[in-house]
């Protein structure tokens, strides 16, 4: 088995999963301090794919501490397998609310001017989906990594 950079039980991984975990906080943050948010379909998909990836990967993140802590090996077919399709799920998901809020962002605050002409925290939305986008980078390492060791077992 390859001892990859971001892999399971290691640094490198808890590093990703702390990452994803802390973006993916902030995107719901900014997002649910953003008045009138809940008026749009495309934010409610992306406060709920970004809380399903706090969990996920505060829930990983917790496994590399525990792993790392008592000297344990995840990179075993089934964790791994386990592992591999959980990020893949998480990145499609993360990847489409993310590219749909950002289409509802550029079309609300240039496309239309609807930013000025509503009174809607446009430069919220577009913290919030920058931010979601960060998350969806570092989940698309873990997949990748997860992909290559799963391949290698």
């Amino acid at each position: 088995m390859k001892n990859l950079i971001g892999g399971p039980g290691s640094i490198s991984g808890l590093m990703l999963r702390l990452g994803q975990c802390l973006f993916a906080s902030a995107s719901i943050g900014v997002m649910a301090s953003a008045s009138g948010f809940s008026s749009y379909t495309a934010y409610c998909y992306l406060i709920a794919s970004m809380g399903l990836q706090v969990l996920w990967s505060l829930g990983l993140a917790c496994l590399d501490i525990y792993a790392l802590k008592f000297k344990r090996d995840l990179q075993n077919p089934v964790i791994l397998s386990l592992f591999a399709v959980g990020d893949w799920v998480t990145a499609f998901l993360s990847l489409a609310s993310s590219s749909s809020s950002a289409g509802v962002t550029v079309l609300y605050s240039r496309d239309l001017d609807f930013c000025s002409l509503q009174q809607i925290p446009c430069s919220r939305f577009q913290i919030s989906v920058a931010f979601s986008f960060i998350t969806w980078f570092f989940i698309a390492i873990s997949s990748l990594v997860m992909f290559w060791i799963l391949g290698s077992v």
